[in-house]
């Protein structure tokens, strides 16, 4: 599938022209303020292996557009699962219904020649035989591993997408994306007691690394560590305690407690904790939050927006302080700043929002050891499963899948059923310790919002929290 001009997948004969698309954009959006005809070519397979046997092996491929018009703070979108000059015309009768644009049309994005990944597709990269032949491997070296092994699931996903957007003033910029992931699931079982273990990677890239043994095994061992783990695991203390959050992925309970309250539309709405709070201190000194779509090849990057935007770093709250929000262009245009770089969609079915693409905490300069051994009596969280935020309070709830009693500086026995209980606004004012060991979890991230979900990535080094809750069944 993977194309000297991926475009050609767009553009087909007797269909839609380059020209044809720049002359119905005009047409279309001349009485807005700002807007796109978005259109996207996307192929994606999943193979899944469980209890032995390859249970499914999925291939799909889809086409269409999307048309968004701007005018003031009304937005009017039509898309359609055709590529066609007939259906884009159809589809711009929708944008009459919009108030003709008062104000001074909106710019177009700037420019850009970079990319971030590779415009070859993973779908073509490997064989059939070969996806469901790694798959195979690994139920078998998991189940090898250890005789308390009683049931192996693993998974292979990659999608191709191609996307052009296409404004009225004559700009086009041009996106070819791979994505790939490998996800690994164990369950261990002792007298009747099952635990459940997981680890997944990927990124913007082919498939070669996921395919490579030191990269799988490295899967398997963390997924069978995790399962071996909770196997051994007592009932969580309850009550409010000090709390240690380990590296990386644990990131993803900063993204959803504090990174879509610093999203633009909920900024501008009035609706989040952090409105109105540009230039105040929202977290303890040494929090640093960025937001970074520009990092080669990670799972929530991309070259451009769903807009056109390039991505870009952009520091949310520095040592603490609120520093600014993450915008797509409707948002920043109506408070009065720039786009960053953050306006994102599912597919061509979807209006762009402002949404988040890499986030994470910078490091600190605390060995995490001996933030460790200031914890006198709390808990160590390792790894989180699913969670829940209100936007408008910051409040949260997180599940622990990996986390363990902590007693005088010690690590002591694993522990099941904890939960952490909070508010995102406050939890940054009581980190008392920042490790040196920044991490970026390994490619697994999805963000949803809206109905939609995207692919993002989360990060954080070491955290030492002071009196956070923790929900236990103990």
């Amino acid at each position: 599938m993977t194309l000297t001009d991926p475009r050609s997948l767009l553009y087909r004969s007797g269909q839609l022209s380059p020209e044809e698309a720049q002359a119905l954009a005009r047409e279309t959006l001349k009485n807005c303020d700002d807007g796109e005809l978005y259109l996207q070519f996307s192929a994606s397979e999943a193979f899944g292996f469980d209890d032995g046997r390859l249970k499914t092996a999925d291939y799909s491929r889809d086409a269409g557009f999307g048309l968004r018009g701007v005018s003031g703070e009304m937005t009017g979108f039509a898309h359609a699962n055709e590529i066609s000059a007939a259906a884009i015309r159809r589809a711009g009768e929708t944008l009459k219904l919009l108030d003709p644009a008062m104000g001074t049309r909106s710019p177009p994005p700037a420019k850009s020649n970079r990319h971030l990944y590779t415009d070859a597709s993973p779908l073509d990269g490997m064989t059939f035989e070969a996806k469901v032949k790694l798959l195979e491997t690994i139920d078998a070296a998991a189940r090898a591993r250890d005789p308390r092994v009683s049931q192996v699931s693993a998974s292979l996903l990659s999608s191709w997408s191609v996307v052009e957007i296409v404004r009225a003033d004559g700009f086009v910029a041009t996106d070819v994306r791979p994505l790939v992931r490998l996800n690994v699931s164990i369950v261990a079982e002792v007298n009747g007691r099952r635990e459940t273990g997981t680890f997944g990677m990927g990124g913007r890239r082919l498939y070669d690394d996921l395919f490579d043994p030191a990269n799988w095994n490295n899967a398997i061992d963390h997924a069978l560590a995790q399962a071996l783990t909770n196997l051994e695991s007592v009932d969580a203390p309850a009550g409010e305690m000090t709390v240690l959050l380990g590296p990386g992925w644990p990131g993803v309970l900063l993204h959803e407690a504090v990174g879509h309250g610093l999203e633009g539309d909920f900024n501008r709405k009035g609706t989040s904790a952090f409105s109105g709070r540009i230039g105040e201190r929202v977290g303890a000194p040494g929090v640093t939050v960025v937001d970074d779509g520009s990092i080669e090849a990670r799972r929530g990057s991309l070259s451009i927006d769903d807009e056109g935007t390039p991505t870009q770093e952009n520091v949310l709250i520095e040592d603490g302080i609120l520093k600014g929000y993450i915008h797509d262009r409707l948002n920043a245009r109506l408070m009065g700043v720039a786009p960053t770089g953050n306006g994102r969609r599912e597919s061509y079915a979807h209006a762009p929002m402002p949404r988040m693409t890499n986030t994470f905490m910078r490091g600190g300069k605390d060995d995490p050891a001996e933030l460790l051994s200031r914890v006198k009596n709390g808990i160590y969280a390792k790894s989180f499963g699913g969670g829940q935020v209100d936007i408008t309070s910051g409040k949260f709830v997180f599940s622990c899948t990996e986390a363990y009693k902590v007693e005088n500086g010690k690590l002591g026995a694993p522990i099941k059923g904890a939960t952490l209980i909070g508010d995102g606004p406050s939890v940054l004012t009581r980190v008392i310790g920042i490790g040196n060991d920044m991490q970026l979890d390994h490619g697994v991230g999805v963000c949803g919002k809206g109905g939609q979900s995207v692919p993002a990535g989360v990060g954080q080094p070491t955290l030492l929290i002071d009196g956070l809750t923790v929900g236990g069944t103990a």
